[in-house]
């Protein structure tokens, strides 16, 4: 906002003030440091922040004149003038400049209000660091201090902004920094309301505008470029691209997939095939849909899971997700120790026996991969190179293989490509009882190897680009490569073959029906059991390669490859687990070391992990469970977009756009059902455990809010809820007290609040209000800071209800405003209450009068009202204070008397009298909060007692009446108590009580001036006049 104030033709003055928006409507979810640092050209500018923190500084507003950014001479003309000026009371407030003030200055004089030319310490920030530099300085006393403005006038880009001169700061990614983000901090803008308060304190004084010299209220932390000098990142080839091949590639390619082609025929193979790429697929597109709304940090399918689903699900699938990584290390690592072992039984080199080397070779092996870890991530990423490398080079052995049948390898039923073994392999013959879920359960595993590069996304460069391409293409070529490879080899090999040259046959048989018969070879022999052909040699692919040392290698390679993608994953995932605390016990593990913020304690604990399963050595068991806890991971993946999708939060807005909740929702449940085709009880036993940890984290309740998608859909369900509800008409069958209860601060009333919680409970709506009044600007800060500061604690002590502050010049207008706009759609209050003003005879008059006028509002806004009285009092405000947790010195007799009143509806009632006065009808609200309150089992055991008016003469008449109409209304009652005395004559003594009572209320107008009268009754319209006191004496002598 800029308006000009008349002036001298030579020295305008502006005052301007800076509009802002109070919270980002876009947010950048734990957006990185993004925006660009301003370059300064200062050759101190590494010895003097860039700018400190406006969140942990002040700003102060400064005195500018037009001259500001003219060159030096016209700038200093312009401050002498604006000094001169400056005298002038009318002429002082000219434009203001807000600056945010580095704390670290001292203590130092105050600069002058012109323009360039200032003496302090300050480093201020006109528009949060967006605009070029502009130093001043001022040597005065022998001291030299240095002003810095990050000016939006002296640069040309800021200067006719919107055809004006303005400090608005353009959008900038540090206005929309999450507030938990570690990676950059959050620029907060000073609103306009802290604007107002700066230039409301008046007179202003060289500059400043509450006469202080750049006094700050809290440390300012200057936030310096990191130096990410020695920080390993990745691109989307070596981060992602390589290790889901890696992983993918597994001995799943080189040892069972001869025996899946076998098994299921070639069709059946490449549907197996499909099937498995699909869910990966699905689940790829899903991941690759989360990683691209908003930034991605390290932690994987965790973070990707709890920061859509939140922490209940993400804290579940961390850990067992982190654990599955751990024990795949140790399967890797043994089928590694296995092939090792063979080639020495092969060689007789055998060390002790076979379960004992595979666990030597084991050890070993895992404490190699521990040392490649720690040696970092770089050393890691070239040990993947190499081993992928090694894997191409066996995949490209086989290839060539195939095109040389060698006569040596036809005994074996190797005969190159043929069309006769090419149809004969091309339809299933399950043997051993296998199915085609049993083979597919096989395979799988295979596949699930797509997070590999999402686990690190950490230490990806860009991971919203890398991870959707490196998974997505990683799929596409490993697909293609097993489709390739089960082709292949099933259009090579025979399905059993005997080994023996000696199967040759010489002469031409006509009744062929095998291809190896007719490919002149007799392996009928094997009806009994062979050793070679698809079904019977796991080492097909060794014996079909050109050179089978490069097969072996390619083993070694698929399996210490794995072994090292996961030995890396696991403490990744485990550190971003514990860094946000869902598991407080885990919390040492969350510590990183290095420029790369290494696991340290994560890979021990993973290599502990590894070796522990490796010296048991009996994976067979624990196979299943891990592919299924994988398995597990993936389907929230895919539910966690379907999730985010149905809920149609705005901030849901994937740079991704290659997905469909739908097809998300599919994939979701494949992975489901794959879990149960693999293995059923490995299936449930998941369920059981995913459960068991979703139930701990939510009874824990972590203190984070990411913005789930469970937050949006939980508000997108009480929306539509709450919309249709405003469309259906109320019925009587359907009431249900709905409160609002005045209570000020909650915490300073807690009876009131125990008491209405007691009925409302799981049955009606409770609205917490409270009126501030005194200064509108200062009300309205507290009830921000109030708003969130009692929810919270109504949330913490279990409270059922609502808070809902306002502003208002007394407490009637308050109420007013409560019961006119409190609530939303049916969802509103219909009745008040409050407590009993115990101190009406001493209070101010007007007081009480808003006191009684508030239950006339009440009536007349149609509301049920309630008054709540306890002997002790109910406000415990003076005694505990607002908001601490105790009293701070030994109370009183009395004082302790009222802290006990205040939780005696706290405890069990017993069995106890609840009496019910219900002697005119009020529609029936008398006796249905004493029936609500004994349905709840701190009041179960209490008896209702109905008092009713009668006639002496007919008390047995009256009571069976009330009896009919209450077991009609079902509310069951212990006794129902005639008052036959209630038409008699009060006594004298309580009537001459009675006008002693209201004599300080009566206006006397008889005996004043009717002039006097008229004021006083005009003035003081509460006085009971004679009139009205003649007009009730009969109601009041009955």
């Amino acid at each position: 906002m800029e308006g000009k104030q008349p002036g001298s033709a030579e020295q305008k003055r502006v005052t301007e003030l800076k509009a802002v928006s109070e919270e980002p409507y876009l947010e950048d979810k734990d957006a990185a440091a993004g925006g660009a640092e301003p370059a300064v050209a200062v050759n101190d500018v590494l010895s003097r922040p860039l700018g400190p923190t406006p969140s942990q500084s002040r700003f102060q507003v400064d005195l500018v004149t037009e001259g500001f950014g003219r060159p030096a001479e016209a700038t200093e003309k312009a401050g002498r003038e604006g000094s001169m000026l400056g005298k002038s009371s009318e002429e002082a407030k000219g434009r203001f400049r807000v600056n945010f003030v580095d704390p670290s200055a001292g203590d130092e004089t105050s600069g002058e209000s012109g323009g360039g030319s200032s003496e302090g310490g300050n480093v201020s920030l006109q528009n949060g660091g967006d605009a070029m530099l502009n130093e001043g300085s001022l040597h005065s006393g022998g001291r030299h201090h240095h002003h810095y403005y990050y000016d939006t006038h002296t640069s040309t880009y800021y200067l006719r902004t919107f055809g004006h001169n303005t400090m608005d700061a353009v959008p900038r990614i540090d206005h929309y920094r999450h507030t938990a983000a570690d990676l950059g901090e959050k620029l907060i803008r000073p609103s306009l309301a802290e604007l107002h308060d700066e230039l409301d304190k008046e007179p202003f004084e060289e500059g400043y505008a509450n006469r202080e010299e750049g006094m700050p209220t809290g440390e300012a932390v200057a936030t310096y470029i990191p130096d990410s000098k020695g920080i390993v990142k990745f691109g989307w080839i070596k981060g992602v691209l390589v290790r889901c091949m890696l992983n993918i590639w597994g001995v799943m390619l080189f040892i069972r997939l001869s025996w899946i082609v076998g098994q299921a025929g070639i069709g059946l193979s490449i549907v197996v095939i499909a099937v498995a790429t699909v869910v990966t697929t699905f689940t790829g597109l899903s991941t690759s849909a989360i990683a691209t709304n908003g930034f991605v940090r390290g932690g994987g399918a965790y973070y990707l899971i709890s920061r859509s689903l939140g922490p209940e699900f993400g804290g579940a699938i961390g850990l067992i997700f982190a654990f599955a990584n751990a024990v795949a290390v140790a399967m890797y690592v043994v089928g590694f120790a296995e092939t090792v072992v063979e080639l020495l039984k092969e060689n007789g080199t055998m060390m002790v026996d076979e379960m004992n080397d595979i666990r030597i070779i084991g050890t070993i092996t895992v404490v190699l991969l521990l040392g490649i870890s720690i040696a970092g991530m770089e050393w890691e990423a070239k040990a993947q190179i190499v081993l992928l490398v090694i894997l191409i080079l066996a995949i490209g052995d086989f290839v060539i293989g195939t095109f040389i049948p060698l006569d040596n390898k036809k005994p074996k039923g190797f005969f190159g490509y043929k069309a006769e073994i090419f149809m004969e392999n091309f339809g299933p013959d399950f043997r051993n009882e296998e199915t085609f879920f049993s083979v597919f359960a096989i395979f799988f595993p295979a596949a699930t190897g797509i997070l590999a590069g999402a686990n690190i996304s950490g230490d990806l460069a860009d991971p919203q680009s890398a991870i959707p391409k490196g998974t997505l293409l990683a799929i596409l070529i490993t697909t293609l490569v097993y489709i390739g490879i089960a082709v292949s080899v099933g259009s090579c090999v025979v399905r059993d073959a005997t080994g023996n040259i000696n199967n040759t046959i010489i002469t031409e048989l006509t009744n062929c029906t095998t291809a190896a018969c007719k490919l002149n070879y007799d392996f009928s022999s094997c009806q009994t059991g062979c050793q070679y052909g698809l079904m019977n040699n796991f080492q097909v692919m060794s014996m079909v390669s050109g050179f089978a040392p490069l097969i072996s290698a390619g083993i070694f390679s698929a399996t210490l490859s794995s072994a090292l993608a996961s030995f890396v994953s696991a403490p990744k995932i485990f550190q971003a687990l514990c860094k946000d605390n869902i598991y407080p016990g885990f919390l040492m593990f969350a510590k990183g070391y290095g420029k790369n913020n290494e696991p340290l304690r994560g890979y021990l604990l993973t290599f502990l992990i590894a070796l522990g399963f490796i010296l048991i050595a009996e994976l067979n068991i624990i196979a299943p469970i891990i592919s299924n806890f994988f398995l597990a991971s993936y389907a929230l993946i895919n539910f966690s977009v379907f999730h985010a999708s149905l809920a149609k939060s705005p901030g849901w807005r994937p740079a991704f756009k290659y997905y469909n909740m739908w097809i998300s929702l599919v994939g979701a449940i494949l992975c489901c059902i794959v879990m149960f085709v693999i293995n059923w009880w490995a299936a449930l036993l998941t369920y059981v455990i995913v459960l068991g940890l979703y139930i701990y984290v939510t009874y824990k309740k972590p203190d984070v809010n990411w913005g789930s998608s469970t937050q949006a859909l939980t508000y997108l369900n009480a929306l539509q809820h709450s919309i249709r509800l405003s469309g259906v008409e109320d019925h009587v069958k359907n009431f249900r007290p709905q409160c609002l209860i005045m209570t000020g601060a909650p915490n300073s009333r807690p009876a009131l609040l125990h008491l209405v919680h007691a009925f409302t409970k799981n049955v009606g709506l409770m609205i917490c209000g409270h009126v501030h009044m005194g200064s509108q600007r200062q009300a309205v800060k507290e009830r921000l800071s109030d708003l969130a500061k009692y929810q919270q604690w109504l949330i913490k002590n279990k409270m059922k209800a609502f808070y809902a502050p306002v502003h208002a010049e007394d407490l009637r207008d308050g109420g007013q405003y409560l019961m006119q706009a409190a609530g939303l759609g049916r969802m509103r209050p219909n009745t008040l209450v409050l407590g009993f003003k115990r101190n009406w005879k001493q209070a101010d008059i007007r007081d009480v009068e808003t006191y009684i006028n508030l239950l006339h509002d009440a009536f007349d806004i149609q509301y049920g009202v309630v008054v709540i009285r306890l002997k002790e009092g109910l406000d415990i405000s003076h005694l505990q204070g607002q908001g601490s947790k105790g009293p701070s010195s030994p109370l009183n007799l009395a004082g302790q008397r009222l802290l006990d009143a205040t939780t005696q509806f706290q405890k069990k009632q017993g069995k106890s009298n609840i009496d019910v006065w219900w002697l005119f009808d009020d529609g029936g609200l008398t006796l249905l909060i004493p029936y609500l309150l004994t349905s709840k089992k701190k009041w179960k055991d209490c008896k209702i007692r109905v008092f009713i008016g009668g006639k002496i003469n007919r008390i047995d008449r009256d009571r069976r009446a009330m009896a009919t109409l209450l077991s009609k209304f079902r509310i069951d009652f212990s006794d129902i108590m005639v008052l036959g005395d209630i038409n008699m004559k009060p006594k004298i003594e309580n009537i001459t009580a009675f006008e002693e009572m209201i004599e300080p209320f009566r206006l006397h107008e008889d005996d004043k001036e009717q002039e006097i009268a008229d004021k006083m009754k005009e003035s003081e319209p509460w006085r009971i006049t004679d009139n009205e006191l003649e007009l009730h004496k009969t109601k009041m002598l009955l």
